[in-house]
């Protein structure tokens, strides 16, 4: 078999070029770090990687949300926690002003300072994010949720709660409809109302009651009617009342003070001396809204005692008592609100943790996948380096070799 020059040439500039070739390409993985430049260097690792490398945006797309999302819970929470000293001060003040020995002045000053409260709180329900979000309007976060028209504040947001992806699974609330927050807040006793007549003229005080069985509720609208009967040859008079619509029927029961009342899976009591013809009322529980609760109050303090209506004194005392149940239960309303967003706080941390644990991990699988073995790359770089020099002097040597150089 004979070889000729040319061929054993063709196959020296063949054989260098495929040196060069991996020499240039572990000079690249060298050069970035990286074992795959080309999809076809690790057609399966590639693939992998691709797959690897959305997973790992998808995560810290997700690790994003849940830092915005953090962000507006704590902004939602401290507001709420800046409410609720509010709403504690105005309670301390309410208590305060059921002072007997405090004059109209001394009540109508407390009055005034309810009033900057009352826009203070106002202005915590309409708080931002930062960025004109409103935090308590639903869905609606760009319109301002609370507006004062002619006295009455009205809400103008929805019952929307914005949820944002805190990870493949879950989506987590980031807002408060400002009407569940502030506005739905059952008054009385969260079943019942009780409450003086504004005609009446003794002195009854009526307490907030509770419910003795709630299987007996029956919904109705109650009217507690008083009956004071003179007493015959010197004897003190007879007080008793009457319930109409309960059943079975309360017709001319005995009173005494302070002794409870009981019908229709109802308890209350009333302290005092009613007069002829006092009336008070036992209905459903509503929804009232805290800024409800604070301007009644104000009207309270800021009406004379000796003008109030159901009794003078006695009036006044019924409507702060009234009132400082009315904010207990706006202050239990809130705290849950706030429970709510502690929770979820606490779930946005876990996932946090989670999500910084998943995006390690991604990173440690790519750099498995991806990344190049420096000892193994710089040995075969040295190698091949040393391969391809003596590769080009072999080729020098044998290119020059000519039959003719012996005849």
């Amino acid at each position: 078999m004979r070889i000729s020059t040319s061929a054993i040439y063709d196959a020296n500039v063949a054989a260098l070029g495929q040196q060069q070739t991996s020499l240039l390409k572990t000079q690249q993985q060298v050069a970035t770090g990286r074992r795959i430049q080309t999809a076809s260097d690790d057609p399966v690792a590639a693939a992998r990687a691709i797959s690897v490398n959305q997973a790992d945006a998808m995560n810290t797309q997700y690790g994003a949300n849940r830092t915005a999302l953090r962000h507006t819970l704590s902004l939602a929470e401290s507001n709420l926690q800046s409410v609720t000293y509010l709403l504690q001060d105005v309670h301390a003040a309410v208590v305060n002003a059921g002072n007997g020995s405090f004059t109209d002045y001394d009540r109508r000053t407390i009055a005034t300072e309810l009033g900057g409260k009352l826009q203070e709180l106002i202005g915590f329900a309409n708080s931002t994010d930062g960025v004109g979000n409103y935090l308590f309007s639903g869905f609606q976060s760009g319109t301002q949720p609370f507006a004062d028209v002619a006295g009455t504040i009205t809400y103008n947001g929805d019952d929307g709660q914005r949820l944002i992806q805190a990870n493949a699974s879950r989506q987590i609330a980031s807002s408060d409809s400002g009407a569940d927050v502030f506005m739905r807040v059952k008054n009385g006793n969260g079943a019942f109302v009780t409450q003086p007549a504004a005609t009446n003229t003794g002195t009854g005080i009526v307490s907030i009651g509770s419910v003795s069985d709630a299987t007996l509720l029956t919904g109705n609208n109650y009217s507690v009617v008083f009956t004071v009967t003179p007493g015959v040859a010197g004897a003190p008079d007879v007080t008793t009342y009457s319930v109409a619509a309960a059943v079975p029927p309360v017709v001319n029961n005995p009173y005494v003070s302070g002794q409870a009342i009981n019908f229709d899976g109802m308890q209350f009591d009333i302290q005092g001396v009613p007069a002829n013809g006092d009336i008070f009322t036992v209905t459903p529980s509503t929804n009232e809204s805290i800024f409800k609760t604070v301007s009644d109050l104000i009207a309270a303090l800021n009406t004379p005692a000796a003008t109030a209506a159901n009794g003078g004194t006695t009036g006044l005392v019924n409507s702060l008592s009234r009132g400082i149940k009315n904010l207990d239960n706006v202050l239990n309303n809130i705290l849950s609100i706030r429970s709510s967003l502690g929770l979820r706080l606490q779930e946005v941390d876990a996932l946090q943790t989670a999500g910084d644990d998943l995006g390690l991990q991604f990173k440690d699988t790519l750099a498995q996948l991806q990344d190049v073995d420096p000892y193994k790359a710089y040995s075969d770089l040295t190698q091949q380096n040393t391969t391809l020099q003596a590769s080009l002097k072999s080729f020098a040597a044998v290119s020059n070799l000519s039959l003719f150089s012996y005849i």
